[in-house]
């Protein structure tokens, strides 16, 4: 009725499902641990080396994703530059439009997500010198 192959695949998906179940637990559990007594602001600016740069990239401190899209923007555009290339044997024109044009669109689609960026940025910049001014005239006040 049931070969050894069934009973082994059987065995393997159970032990999967259990995996899969223990480490959505674990993660759940680490994520809150971690949030809560690693990331608490109390502990901003107390670490240094490499536990201080974990710090900062698990808080969103620095923004890694202007270098991300950067690299990326320049591995697209050497791409559409090379891959036009093999356009030349068919069609002269349609070679010079991906030559160009590809190239131009894509800069203007990362120059957008930079953009957005470099928003993010600033509003998060006006933000915390606000708070600071704001900080500033209640001490004053205060005196």
């Amino acid at each position: 009725m049931y070969n050894s192959r069934s009973l082994i695949s059987m065995s393997d998906a159970v032990g999967s499902t259990v995996w899969i179940v223990l480490s959505l637990i674990l993660a759940i559990v680490g994520g809150i641990l971690v949030y809560f007594l690693f990331l608490s602001k109390k502990n901003e600016g107390k670490f240094k080396g490499f536990v201080g740069w974990l710090y900062e990239f698990l808080s969103f401190k620095k923004m890694f994703l202007e270098a991300l899209l950067k690299i990326t923007y320049l591995i697209v555009a050497i791409y559409i530059t090379l891959s036009s290339f093999a356009l030349i044997g068919t069609s002269f024109l349609s070679f010079l439009l991906t030559l160009v044009l590809g190239n131009v669109i894509a800069r203007v689609i990362y120059e957008f997500s930079l953009i957005l960026l470099v928003i993010c940025r600033n509003t998060t910049e006006i933000a915390k010198n606000t708070s600071k001014k704001i900080d500033d005239n209640k001490t004053q006040e205060n005196k």
